[in-house]
């Protein structure tokens, strides 16, 4: 794919969505962090369900500190994974009062070394809470890069890397969330809508899926 498709891809992102948003749903940087940390191997949409009922009690380090990880795995129990996430997020509150007086830190060594956050979670963190051109390639961000041809890379690694670099800068803040939306919605795993995607024809898939017949 060349810069000029590139360019016109993400223009057209712009032009249909211009303030694009994370699906979780937060208030302050801690809750987002929070929010992705159990976002992992879960849908935005079970995080946002337990959230919803966790932050009007705690929804600070202090606070969340004070539950412990048993009340806190009763809140987030309907998530994938809720006693690994709980252990690492009462940790996270330990460290985050102990070594950054209760903030959330703003450098990618510092967000890395909280148990249960690795780049991907930094990346949104850095990007969401602190406005950082940084890049999150989930599954949904990997699949788009690929197909259409984007950033294509045989891991997240090199997928993050390209998307970096070949993304003209002025769409770089925003690019992280207009890619995940639309690989959650348009571009999905197993029948990518191609019939109703504003990019179809600047995309380099070749087996574009057709308008399904009308029943």
């Amino acid at each position: 794919m060349n810069a000029a498709k590139r360019l016109e891809i993400f223009t057209r992102f712009r032009a249909a969505n211009p303030s694009p948003k994370t699906e979780l749903e937060y208030t302050t940087p801690f809750e987002l962090l929070i929010a992705v940390l159990l976002s992992a191997q879960a849908t935005d949409v079970s995080v946002n369900k337990a959230t919803r009922l966790l932050y009007p009690v705690a929804n600070t380090p202090a606070t969340i500190l004070a539950l412990g990880v048993d009340e806190l795995a009763s809140y987030i129990r309907t998530i994938g994974l809720f006693r690994t996430k709980a252990k690492n997020v009462i940790a996270t509150c330990q460290i985050l009062l102990e070594q950054h007086g209760g903030e959330v830190p703003r450098d990618r060594a510092s967000l890395e070394a909280l148990p249960g956050v690795g780049r991907k979670t930094a990346n949104v963190v850095m990007n969401t809470a602190f406005g950082e051109p940084t890049m999150a390639v989930d599954t949904h961000i990997f699949r788009v890069s690929n197909r259409t041809g984007i950033a294509p890379g045989k891991n997240v690694d090199i997928v993050e890397q390209k998307l970096l670099k070949f993304i003209p800068k002025e769409f770089l803040h925003d690019a992280h969330h207009w890619l995940i939306l639309h690989g959650r919605y348009t571009c999905t795993a197993r029948k990518p809508q191609c019939w109703n995607c504003m990019i179809a024809d600047l995309c380099d898939y070749k087996d574009k899926s057709p308008m399904p017949a009308v029943v």
